[in-house]
């Protein structure tokens, strides 16, 4: 059977209570002056995440169960929340059109793809946005917020579309704020259950890592 994925979340009360975050690859190579060299082997970071620790029930226990024989395991990939980056901006700010800015338009392209940028005044991060949330999207054009019927949003690639007549004009800066799921797949093709105690139980570990395109 193909892989592939499935437009379906991991369960939010669970994902609320894992642990995880980015991942980079970087090889450093010490010299013999004691000075060293330092290059990335990922341009882009991965994410890897760990729910075992949302478990706090048997209902919880069979949640997982349940999700994982749907998913056949690492088969098919599917949706997961990062409780702390999960919006244009930060966890406990509201979105705005003007969160990110995600191109210049040329009078003639209509399409975008959402982006979040991480900078600070030593560098900057680009990260693709391909899973947003289905409704929450909302665009700028110049600062001017785009009307519902001024664009569409493709919610599994995160591409938004202008309709004709209102395809941004040359130099027209396009902002962008959301909210948004990380693509992942279970990193497991084996659940394992430890019944602490009645009605009660765990699973140590439930690794996820993130899909990259």
């Amino acid at each position: 059977m193909p892989t592939g994925f499935h437009e379906i979340r991991f369960p939010l009360r669970l994902a609320l209570g894992t642990s995880g975050g980015p991942v980079r690859r970087t090889d450093i190579v010490s010299l013999s002056n004691g000075r060293e060299n330092r290059n990335w082997r990922w341009r882009d970071a991965r994410r890897h995440y760990d729910a075992g620790s949302g478990i706090r029930s048997i209902d919880d226990l069979y949640a997982v169960l349940a999700f994982f024989e749907a998913r056949a395991g690492q088969v098919y990939g599917f949706r997961f929340r990062d409780p702390v980056d999960c919006k244009s901006c930060g966890p406990l700010e509201t979105a705005t059109a003007g969160d990110q800015i995600i191109g210049t338009g040329d009078g003639s392209t209509a399409s975008f793809a959402l982006i979040k940028t991480y900078a600070d005044a030593g560098g900057a991060s680009v990260r693709p946005i391909e899973k947003p949330v289905d409704g929450s999207v909302i665009v700028s054009v110049e600062g001017v917020a785009a009307s519902p019927g001024d664009f569409a949003v493709d919610i599994t690639t995160g591409i938004v579309t202008f309709v004709p007549a209102k395809i941004p004009g040359s130099g027209a800066i396009v902002g962008a704020g959301y909210q948004f799921d990380v693509p992942v797949r279970f990193d497991i093709d084996r659940i394992d259950i430890d019944l602490a105690q009645f009605k009660a139980g765990r699973i140590p570990s439930i690794p996820l890592v993130e899909i990259r395109p």
